[in-house]
């Protein structure tokens, strides 16, 4: 039995942050940069005017006190990023959202214990282009397991199944898809599509780091998807280690390093254990060689591979590749071919689909990458 195994970052399905959204690429760091900062203001037990100050600069800068009508003739859109206030009213909030915010005096919270609330990146409806570009991907690729990187939450997967793969598309729908919530707030989770029966699932949201024991370990998850086929079962361990943005590799080499005791583990219970997903290094990196030194080896590396060596961008270096679909030994002789799909695309140097004219009508920036195993 042939069974095809693919790994894509979707960069999210129906909706994304407006941040992520911005074409250049320092106004978007900074949208990121001011919405990391007030996030670790808002969580600071006792709040100085100092930093009541910094709330107010970052909350009126981009409009997070409140949400503009879409309708209206003035909107400029869905804010970049928004405070949400369980009790918005005068005294039991941040602020009083009747008025206007304008000085540090507005803040009438004193720390993180005197009011309910949070702050979150600003999301908006991708252009529907996009999205079926992204079906088309998924529908060209057509694997019996395919890895979704950056989905929203489980329903948005289904609904991108039934209503944009069947519906749009007329292509056939996958039977099974799960995801569970990990620890991004900005809905960019790890799930599955899967044409084989998912019997069950392992998730790792709660390993802490070994250096700051308060601290999640997983910027994501590191989700264990078993797949049941007609012989042993298939565990797929899903993959989207920390960004390099506000960087930590530190971070990525440790999450790396518990992916491989996931792994080992994992193989006590079926030598059918596959590591996939964005690992947002490349393959000279020390989280791929932690991986590398447990005996999993990257499908690209293999001689049935004979396409670009990246996966994002222009996929036309090495330090482009940040998609892995990484096999034990028991695996690397059963690959029958390798493939990477950069069509949804829109870069200098790659074809792309005839639908796909502009960053704003691609399918995301990295390809799907997929393997066919004889099992």
């Amino acid at each position: 039995m042939t069974i095809r195994i693919a790994t894509f970052n979707m960069e999210n399905l129906f909706r994304r942050p407006t941040a992520f959204r911005l074409e250049k690429p320092d106004e978007r760091d900074q949208v990121l940069a001011d919405y990391a900062k007030l996030v670790a203001l808002l969580d600071k037990p006792t709040y100085t005017d100092t930093d009541k100050a910094e709330m107010v600069r970052i909350i009126v800068a981009y409009r997070a006190d409140r949400i503009d009508d879409p309708q209206h003739p003035d909107s400029k859109g869905p804010p970049p990023i928004t405070i949400n206030q369980s009790r918005p009213g005068k005294g039991t909030g941040l602020f009083d959202s009747t008025k206007p915010l304008k000085t540090s005096q507005d803040i009438t919270a004193t720390g993180r214990g005197s009011w309910t609330g949070w702050a979150e990146l600003g999301q908006d409806d991708l252009d529907m282009t996009m999205v079926r570009n992204t079906g088309r991907v998924v529908s060209e690729v057509d694997a019996d397991i395919m890895l979704t990187v950056e989905v929203e939450d489980r329903l948005a997967l289904e609904r991108f199944n039934t209503q944009v793969l069947e519906g749009a598309l007329g292509r056939r729908p996958y039977p099974y898809n799960l995801l569970i919530d990990g620890n991004d707030p900005r809905g960019i989770d790890v799930g599955i599509l899967s044409r084989h029966p998912i019997t069950s699932v392992r998730t790792h949201v709660f390993d802490t780091r070994e250096d700051r024991p308060d601290e999640r370990l997983f910027s994501r998850d590191c989700p264990e998807f078993e797949i049941q086929l007609d012989g042993s079962p298939l565990v797929i361990l899903g993959n989207h280690l920390k960004s390099k943005f506000r960087d930590d590799p530190d971070l990525r080499l440790a999450q790396a390093r518990r992916v491989a005791e996931i792994y080992s583990a994992a193989l006590e219970r079926t030598p059918y254990v596959v590591v996939a997903g964005d690992l947002n290094d490349d393959p000279n990196s020390a989280p791929a060689v932690e991986l590398g030194e447990t005996g999993l080896r990257d499908v690209m590396s293999h001689r049935a591979y004979r396409g670009l060596p990246g996966t994002h961008g222009k996929c036309s270096r090495e330090d482009d590749k940040l998609d892995y679909i990484l096999l034990p030994p028991s695996l690397w002789h059963e690959v029958q071919h390798v493939g990477l799909e950069t069509r949804g695309i829109f870069a200098d140097g790659i074809k792309s689909f005839d639908t796909v004219t502009s960053k704003l009508t691609e399918a995301s920036d990295h390809a799907a990458l997929y393997v066919d195993l004889d099992l």
